[in-house]
C-alpha cells in the first residue's frame, strides 16, 4: 500500500499519456482532475492487487467517446441542455454502488491513458477508497470488449452510464461486450462524444486472474523516465524505449494528419516525413482514436497489440490524436504488449484482424 504524492500522480499519468498510443484522453483533463481532488485534501491509494480482500468489490469508472473535439455546430445542440456539477464517470460510479447495495473497496483503471486513469483515480480520492495497481488493458484502447475482462470472462454489466446533462442509465444485462459497446458509445453519439461509465464489477479474487498486475507501477516507472529525460535533455525517445524495453523505430517531421468523428470514435492517419537517420524514409500510421497500425515505406511496421507511440521531440511531450498538425517534429517508440495481448483469444480480440485488416501479427521484438 502507497500514498501517491503530486509528483507520483504527476508520473503516472505522464506515462499513461505515452502508453496511451496517442488515445486515453487529453493529459491536460487529467492533471486537472488530480489537482481537484488534492486540493479538496483527497489522498490517492495504491494498492497491490495481492493486497485486495478477496471479497473486496471494485469497479471500473472511465470515460467513454470520440477524443477529437466538438464542433461549434454540434454544441449549438445541446445549448439549452442543463449540466450536472458533479463528474459524470464519478456519479456513474456513485448509481453502481447503491444499485449493488454495498460499499466498494476501490477503483481500477479501464485503460492507461493521460485522463481515464486519471479518472479511476480521481473517483477513489473523492470516496474514499483505494486505487489496484492493474490494469484491464496495459495501454489505451478503442473499444470496451479490448479489456482482458473480456477474455477472462469477467461480465461487464452491471455498468451505469450518465453524461453531463444528467441522463443516467443502469444496464443490468448484455448479450455481450460488443454489444455494450455499442450501446455506450451510441449513448455517448448523443451526448457530446462524452460519457461517464461505472462497469465491471468484480471482487478481489476475480481481479486477481483477470487483469494486468502492476500497470500503475509500470506506468510511473515510464513517466520517471521521461522526467528524468526531459530534465537532463536526454533523447526522450531513446529513454523511453529502453525503460519499456521497446524501440525508436522512426524519427521525423509531421507531413499531414488526416481524421474524421464517426461513429462515436476519431479514425485518421498520420503522414511522417523521415528525418536524421530515416531521412528518405516516409511513415504512416492509421487510428482509431489510439495508433493501431503502422507502414514504412508502404510496407506493414508495427501492429497491435503492440504499442505505437509518439513524442514530440523539441518540446519534449508526449503526442495524442489528433492534438497535433503538420511541421511538429516526432519520435515514433514501439514498445511490446503486456503478454496477455498475445495469446489466441487475444489477438482475435485486439489483433490487426479485429480492425478489418488482413495482416497476420508479428511481435515487434522479431523486427527490429
Amino acid at each position: 500500500m502507497k500514498k501517491l504524492t503530486r509528483q507520483d500522480l504527476y508520473d503516472i499519468l505522464y506515462g499513461c499519456t505515452i502508453l496511451g498510443t496517442g488515445g486515453g484522453g487529453r493529459l491536460e483533463n487529467g492533471i486537472s482532475l488530480i489537482d481537484k481532488a488534492l486540493e479538496a485534501g483527497k489522498e490517492f491509494i495504491l494498492v497491490d492487487l495481492n493486497e485486495v480482500p478477496d471479497d473486496a468489490l471494485i469497479a471500473c469508472p472511465y470515460y467513454c467517446g470520440s477524443i477529437s473535439p466538438i464542433t461549434p455546430e454540434e454544441e449549438t445542440k445541446y445549448a439549452t441542455l442543463p449540466r450536472i456539477d458533479e463528474e459524470p464517470a464519478l456519479r456513474a460510479f456513485k448509481i453502481l454502488e447503491e444499485y449493488k447495495g454495498q460499499k466498494f473497496y476501490g477503483t481500477i483503471s479501464t485503460e492507461l491513458g493521460g485522463a481515464n486513469t486519471a479518472v479511476a483515480f480521481y473517483v477513489a480520492a473523492m470516496m474514499g477508497i483505494y486505487i489496484i495497481d492493474g490494469d484491464p488493458a496495459g495501454r489505451s484502447v478503442p473499444e470496451l470488449q479490448h479489456s482482458t475482462f473480456f477474455i477472462n470472462k469477467i461480465p461487464i454489466t452491471p455498468m451505469a452510464v450518465v453524461n453531463e446533462f444528467g441522463d443516467a442509465v443502469i444496464v443490468k444485462e448484455v448479450v455481450d461486450d460488443f454489444r455494450a459497446e455499442a450501446l455506450v458509445r451510441a449513448m455517448a453519439v448523443v451526448s457530446k462524444n462524452h460519457v461517464g461509465v461505472a462497469d465491471h464489477l468484480a471482487k478481489g479474487r476475480e481481479l486477481k486472474n483477470a487483469v494486468i498486475p502492476g500497470a500503475i507501477t509500470y506506468a510511473l516507472k515510464i513517466g520517471k523516465a521521461y522526467r528524468k529525460a526531459k530534465e537532463e535533455n536526454l533523447d526522450l525517445a531513446q529513454e523511453i524505449a529502453k525503460e519499456g524495453n521497446g524501440y525508436v523505430i522512426f524519427r521525423g517531421i509531421i507531413k499531414d494528419l488526416k481524421w474524421e468523428d464517426k461513429d462515436g470514435f476519431t479514425i485518421g492517419e498520420t503522414y511522417i516525413e523521415g528525418d536524421r537517420e530515416f531521412e528518405g524514409s516516409e511513415y504512416k500510421i492509421w487510428f482509431k482514436n489510439e495508433n493501431i497500425i503502422s507502414w514504412r515505406n508502404g510496407k506493414i511496421d508495427v501492429t497491435v497489440p503492440d504499442l505505437i507511440c509518439m513524442v514530440a521531440d523539441d518540446v519534449k511531450e508526449p503526442v495524442t490524436n489528433p492534438n497535433f498538425g503538420p511541421g511538429l517534429r516526432v519520435s515514433v517508440i514501439g514498445l511490446p504488449a503486456p503478454k496477455e495481448w498475445r495469446t489466441e483469444e487475444g489477438l482475435r480480440v485486439f489483433g490487426p484482424k479485429h480492425f478489418g485488416f488482413d495482416i497476420e501479427y508479428r511481435p515487434i521484438e522479431t523486427m527490429f
